[in-house]
């Protein structure tokens, strides 16, 4: 849940910077400064110590995740099932790709853009899955907003 109340948060501040620029009413650059500073503090119990640029990365990636979602529901509004749903999957890649950065403990993700693999107890192939997919699952067992 905290993810996407921060995704809204960076939404917010787009939308203040643009309002701050059609209205040039400065009051629209305070209330931008405070709802960034509260999605910075926010944003510090998800990612934690990050290296190098995975700070930027994970805000971006949440952003992004957003207006794409955005896009898609405004697909959907238009009867574009077919578009909505491919930019849903994307939107939602993108978040996989968030929570994968900062679930693994060093910040580190093994890319590649090979299936994985499923090995049962014999060895043997069960299937596979891309990368994206193995995310998903991922993401999809650790995270439950409806769990209470």
């Amino acid at each position: 849940d905290l993810s996407i109340g921060i995704m809204n948060l960076i939404s917010i501040e787009e939308h203040l910077f643009f309002t701050l620029q059609k209205t040039k009413n400065k009051n629209y650059l305070d209330l931008l400064n405070e709802v960034r500073l509260m999605r910075t503090e926010l944003m510090r119990g998800i990612v934690k110590d990050p290296e190098g640029e995975i700070w930027c990365i994970s805000k971006h990636l949440l952003s992004s995740s957003m207006r794409v979602m955005e896009v898609g529901t405004k697909e959907l509004k238009k009867g574009n099932k077919k578009e909505a749903a491919n930019l849903f999957e994307k939107s939602y890649k993108l978040y996989s790709l968030f929570w994968a950065l900062n679930l693994s403990k060093n910040g580190k993700v093994k890319s590649s853009n090979k299936d994985i693999k499923f090995i049962d107890e014999k060895g043997t192939a069960k299937g596979t899955a891309s990368v994206f997919a193995k995310l998903g699952d991922i993401v999809n067992k650790a995270l439950d907003c409806c769990r209470e």
